[in-house]
């Protein structure tokens, strides 16, 4: 309710202006033990980690990991923190962030702004939160392609002791060429050296962290089974359906909907959910989907799950809904017996 009240004030600002001073509320709530610790409880086993509940926070939020505490509060059964990259960098010009209200939606091409792989990790050695974390890494801007494989393996590395699980971010639409690493050959190459990392470092640490693969929603049939191919070749542990879309489907009329970058909200719900279910056909039990994508209520929330999910992720449902999405969905899935135990 209280977030209902301030949007109309949030959405008069600049969308990146909104986004921190909503963060830096947060956190100050929270200093001042004025947020309501929220507890949903409903355990879900994935990717050989124990989940308090399915519902989790997608990445793009906290890129930094500089809020975790603060989120944690809000009743995540498990928050994802990035995109992060080995070096420091600004991101795409701005303006880069889009609000589109009447079809509850948001466009965005960041371009990975983050303030670099060693800051994240010092910001949740300083934090609190003892939860499940997941932390998704990507390659700089002017990183070639051909030499991505290091910039990802430079990252693996130096938060694999931090990581509940990794997300390999290989869907953004707002890296150039970065979507070529869900090519048939790319990919393999990418994931054999990382699953070699994991390996290697799994001895290192006597702590095994999986490995989660962020996949977008533009891609054919014959793509998605070639990527389902390789995630079941190599082992990984998760894949996340899916990122942004390119796509203006259904928002082609709306003047903003020309804007670069990628687009999440309502209009992704579907194209997202159907990448689930094409998962779930394709991918063994052993390969569990995190489904993410224009989940804005709990009837969304259901369908990625009864599509094939294990665990969902919110991101600009929170924007549009606030907190209350949180509670709307756990009560729906919490419940839900059967729903729990069918995913």
């Amino acid at each position: 309710m209280f977030y209902s009240f301030l949007r109309p004030l949030l959405f008069r600002l600049n969308p990146e202006d909104a986004h921190q001073i909503t963060l830096g509320a947060i956190d100050l709530a929270y200093k001042l033990n004025l947020l309501k610790q929220s507890q949903f409880t409903c355990p879900k086993h994935v990717m050989g980690l124990t989940f308090p509940n399915p519902i989790g926070l997608a990445a793009g939020l906290d890129k930094n990991g500089e809020h975790l505490d603060a989120l944690a509060a809000l009743g995540f059964g498990f928050i994802e923190i990035g995109t992060v990259t080995p070096r420091p960098q600004p991101g795409n010009p701005k303006p880069r962030l889009f609000r589109i209200p009447e079809a509850n939606a948001i466009i965005n091409r960041l371009g990975f702004n983050n303030k670099g792989v060693d800051e994240l990790i010092e910001n949740v050695k300083h934090s609190s939160y003892t939860g499940i974390l997941g932390i998704n890494i990507g390659k700089n801007f002017d990183t070639p392609i051909e030499e991505a494989v290091e910039d990802y393996r430079i990252c693996f590395s130096k938060v694999y002791p931090y990581a509940s699980y990794i997300t390999i971010n290989i869907s953004s639409p707002n890296t150039r060429n970065l979507r070529q690493l869900q090519s048939a050959d790319a990919l393999d190459t990418l994931l054999s050296q990382l699953k070699s990392e994991q390996q290697s470092l799994a001895r290192i640490h006597n702590k095994y962290t999986p490995i989660a693969v962020k996949i977008a929603p533009d891609l054919d049939t014959t793509q998605v089974a070639s990527i389902a191919q390789l995630l079941e070749k190599h082992h990984i542990d998760g894949v996340i359906a899916t990122n942004t879309t390119l796509s203006r489907e259904g928002i082609a009329h709306l003047a903003i909907s020309h804007e670069a970058g990628g687009l999440s909200g309502t209009p992704l719900t579907h194209q997202a959910t159907h990448i689930t279910q094409q998962l779930q056909q394709l991918l063994p039990n052993s390969i569990p989907i995190i489904g993410v994508g224009g989940i804005m209520s709990a009837t969304d929330a259901k369908d990625k799950l009864t599509a094939g999910a294990s665990l969902i992720q919110v991101y600009s449902g929170l924007i549009y809904r606030g907190p209350d999405l949180l509670s709307e969905i756990a009560n729906e899935i919490c419940n839900n017996s059967d729903l729990i135990r069918h995913t």
